[in-house]
């Protein structure tokens, strides 16, 4: 069975950092694709990073040059350093995997979850 835990989640001051750990079972992190989709409180879930291979990495415009995902292969995890973080940040965080997705396409494309992890940013 796959199992995906997130950790680090928490409230930070507008400008802060956080960082997202998602700790992998049962799925080598190294494979295509794994990714964080945020979802924010009365909107959709939308994919924010992903990484393929463990190498090519992809970014919403709404992150790109503030959150750099990672990929550790000796502890099967995967990572979302978030920094110079905004309250439009805010919202629940999920870590997600599937060979076959990509992170931009639909949530329902990713056949594993997270439960998530709470993000706060005020």
């Amino acid at each position: 069975d796959v199992q995906l835990v997130e950790s680090g989640g928490g409230s930070v001051q507008a400008g802060g950092s956080l960082r997202l750990s998602c700790a992998a079972s049962g799925y080598a992190v190294r494979h295509d694709c794994m990714g964080w989709f945020r979802q924010a409180p009365g909107q959709e879930r939308e994919g924010i990073a992903g990484i393929y291979s463990g190498v090519l990495k992809y970014y919403a415009d709404s992150v790109k040059g503030r959150f750099t995902i990672s990929a550790d292969n000796a502890r099967n995890t995967l990572y979302l350093q978030m920094d110079s973080l905004k309250p439009e940040d805010t919202g629940m965080y999920y870590c997600a995997a599937d060979a076959l997705a990509g992170i931009q396409d639909p949530p329902s494309h990713f056949r594993y979850w997270g439960h998530g992890t709470q993000v706060t940013v005020s």
